[in-house]
């Protein structure tokens, strides 16, 4: 049986965006931002209950600062204690995963969303992403993009406004465009 545009948006493989089981959950999604966006004045406890609403996961203690952007809200998951700050924006055509105590600075966006390098192929509609996993206490400054695929591995910190390609190895430090490991301590 051939699997469903859903189901291939989220095996990684190519697939409409215009279909309509897609589309009825980013328009539930946009429904959902409007209320979730809205609601800076509430506590971070009150925000967690409407993160629950949508998210696959929300640990305890986990805060995100509205304004706050997602395509589906359906595929991400916040384990405890998660930060985001202000303008954080997260693509979620595949899973995202954010371990504890992560700390994502403002304008931060994590993108799974992907399109064909082959030129037919984006002509005819098609997609596909790949899903992102951020480790636990992991730091990410501001400003900086989270390409498809990328795995951030525990305790890693990403340099404010830098551009992460590919994997980040844990209790690295990079930083840069695209961004490069700094030198550990005690290494030249």
């Amino acid at each position: 049986m051939e699997r469903t545009p859903k189901q291939k948006m989220l095996a990684g493989e190519l697939y409409h965006p215009d279909d309509p089981e897609i589309q009825a959950d980013a328009h539930a999604c946009k429904a959902w931002m409007v209320r979730y966006n809205a609601a800076l004045g509430l506590s971070p406890a009150d925000r967690r209950v409407l993160l629950r609403e949508i998210f696959a996961g929300v640990g305890d203690d986990t805060v995100v600062r509205p304004p706050f952007h997602c395509d589906y809200g359906l595929h991400i998951t916040l384990e405890d204690h998660v930060f985001l700050n202000f303008g954080c924006v997260i693509l979620d055509c595949a899973p995202v995963h954010i371990g504890a105590r992560t700390q994502i600075g403002p304008g931060v966006q994590i993108l799974t969303a992907d399109h064909p390098r082959d030129a037919a192929s984006r002509e005819a509609g098609l997609e596909f992403a790949q899903p992102i996993r951020i480790g636990r206490n992991v730091w990410i400054g501001g400003g900086a993009l989270i390409l498809p695929g990328v795995t951030v591995g525990d305790h890693a910190i990403i340099g404010a406004g830098s551009v992460v390609t590919r994997d980040v190895a844990e209790g690295d430090t990079v930083v840069g465009n695209p961004a490069r490991p700094l030198p550990r301590r005690g290494e030249a």
